[in-house]
């Protein structure tokens, strides 16, 4: 049997195409289903084809088509351009469809479970990221009622980003990473407007709460660190778990669902017999770092221009002047 600790996309995800292949699977969730998390809530570099190597391409015959986007330093708009391609679906949504479809495979789901990496054959640890002290803090709520300028509106606060993206029911995702500042802590929704008006972003706050704010899709992940996560000998770590891809690429649940790809058929073949767990291990790290590391490395490249003084102040001459890249830096970072 193979055994999955952790049920966000990269878990489920496996979890599905394992059982398509008549694997036995169980799954281990600390949380329950439906939940929100904090995520961007955009997926774009995925292919159809890797949905349905999944068994999950009917998943997203709704969610919303993104077509446009629009980036603003403070509240000044730099830069505008038409999206090579995006969905804009909730994790509420997604990990609820995802978590049904692994049981009516008959996976084995166990939620409130929670359990820590440790070496063991057939444990896959999709548990988002190793323990580590990190400076920052990722802030997300819906909204209903918000205009955008675009499908996808990108804003650089002196303290951060914040992502804006329509998603089902014409809610808007609000979802930010900032600097870790623990006296901008609040009580709930609070703590996103306090970050949001101490980067700048006075304008926005104002656009975001003359709407509606949904208080219990208010979520705060504090203290974590981007990049690579901590590698662990004997075990085998997926999505997140390998690496935390900067959210401005949107490239964090393309790379859940790649992982999940890349690790089907070497664990149906280790179930199979076919080869040992070390070797498993082996090739499965291997297939991660030559799919995720070129965009892993131009994503910490390009992270200090939308999180620095100088570096936002580069990006916005660039961008007002029509020199930005974009098409190029949107492709190398899938």
């Amino acid at each position: 049997m193979i055994t999955i600790i952790g049920g966000g996309l990269a878990g489920l995800s496996l979890g599905i195409a394992l059982r398509k292949r008549g694997v036995p699977v169980s799954l281990h969730e600390a949380g329950i289903y439906p939940r929100h998390r904090v995520c961007g809530e955009f997926i774009s570099g995925v292919s159809q084809g890797t949905f349905d190597s999944l068994g999950i391409g009917d998943l997203f015959d709704d969610a919303k088509r993104h077509h446009s986007t629009a980036w603003f330093f403070r509240s000044r708009r730099i830069f505008s351009t038409p999206l090579p391609g995006g969905l804009g679906i909730s994790r509420f949504t997604l990990d609820e469809r995802l978590s049904r479809k692994f049981r009516e495979l008959g996976g084995l789901l166990c939620e409130r479970s929670r359990r820590k990496p440790q070496r063991e054959d057939g444990l896959v640890w999709c548990g988002g990221r190793m323990p580590a002290k990190g400076r920052w803090i990722g802030l997300k709520c819906h909204v209903l009622g918000l205009q955008l300028h675009a499908d996808l509106e990108m804003h650089l606060a002196s303290n951060g980003y914040v992502g804006l993206g329509k998603v089902e029911q014409e809610k808007v995702n609000v979802c930010g990473l900032f600097r870790l500042e623990p006296s901008l802590s609040g009580k709930g929704i609070e703590t996103l407007e306090r970050y949001l008006c101490a980067g700048g972003l006075d304008v926005l706050a104002g656009r975001i709460f003359a709407a509606r704010v949904d208080p219990e899709s208010f979520l705060g992940i504090a203290g974590f660190r981007l990049g690579r996560q901590e590698h662990r000998d004997g075990i085998a770590a997926l999505g997140d778990a390998w690496g935390m891809i900067p959210p401005f690429t949107g490239n964090g649940m393309s790379m859940a669902f790649e992982s999940a790809e890349i690790a089907t058929d070497p664990l149906h073949a280790w179930q199979k017999g076919r080869g040992n767990w070390g070797e498993t291990l082996e090739r499965l790290r291997e297939e991660m770092k030559r799919r995720f590391a070129r965009r892993m490395f131009w994503g910490r490249a390009m992270h200090p221009f939308l999180t620095t003084d100088a570096g936002q102040a580069l990006f916005t001459l660039v961008s007002r002047s029509g020199l930005l890249p974009f098409k190029s830096c949107f492709h190398a970072l899938r």
